[in-house]
């Protein structure tokens, strides 16, 4: 059995915060590839944005999600001091901290395995657009044995 691997960067323009699915490009990464049986890492290469597999199936879900960290970490607490880049800089590391900035998802008879309700998303954590680069990694074969 030989292996590949195969590396691409994805670059994600934001419109601020909010979540922004990344599956369809996911799939379509791996559907070039060829790669039947494996792993895709996804990475996201900053410090104010993260990952995150959530429901996409019904926005309500993602809405939650975004009033829970605003509710968690909000951009007003007196005690940061970290905001050189304004009032949402210190809260968007943070943010980013108890997130994740890589997943790694199954590749399974050439499918993402992902759950019937999970989608990828960036979780971008910043008041203002921002342009991310993601790096997208696969390891894995061809063959399905």
């Amino acid at each position: 059995m030989n292996f590949e691997t195969h590396t691409e960067e994805l670059n994600v323009s934001t419109r601020g915060k909010g979540t922004y699915e990344l599956t369809s490009q996911l799939r379509s990464f791996l559907d070039e590839t060829g790669i039947q049986s494996g792993q895709l890492t996804v990475f996201v290469r900053h410090t104010s944005a993260s990952l995150v597999i959530m429901e996409n199936a019904d926005p309500e879900a993602r809405t939650d999600l975004h009033s829970f960290f605003d509710h968690l970490v909000p951009e007003d607490l007196p005690y940061l001091v970290h905001t050189y880049e304004g009032p949402d800089d210190s809260p968007s590391h943070l943010r980013m901290a108890l997130t994740r900035t890589s997943e790694v998802i199954p590749i399974h008879n050439g499918r993402l395995a992902l759950g019937t309700w999970q989608g990828v998303f960036l979780f971008e954590h910043r008041t203002a657009a921002h342009h991310r680069r993601i790096i997208l990694s696969i390891i894995g074969t061809k063959d399905t044995d």
